[in-house]
């Protein structure tokens, strides 16, 4: 199984997903081949103002060792 995230497109009256190169190499896919679509649709997060009322971030002081500081 590989999972795919892609943009539908439309050709004429219908709509439709093109197969990303990568999968097809991966699950050896062939023209005229059968396979199965399981379609999720992704939630859209509208994140402006997500932060709104929050405090301002504060540098920390002292030095990281794990960055030779």
């Amino acid at each position: 199984m590989v999972i795919v995230e892609n943009e539908i497109k439309q050709w004429g009256n219908s709509l439709g997903l093109v197969i990303p190169s990568e999968a097809v190499r991966k699950l050896h896919l062939i023209k005229g081949e059968v396979v199965e679509v399981d379609i999720k649709k992704k939630k859209k997060i509208n994140a402006f103002g997500l932060c709104k009322g929050a405090r301002s971030f504060k540098e920390e002081e002292e030095p990281h060792k794990e960055f030779g500081d």
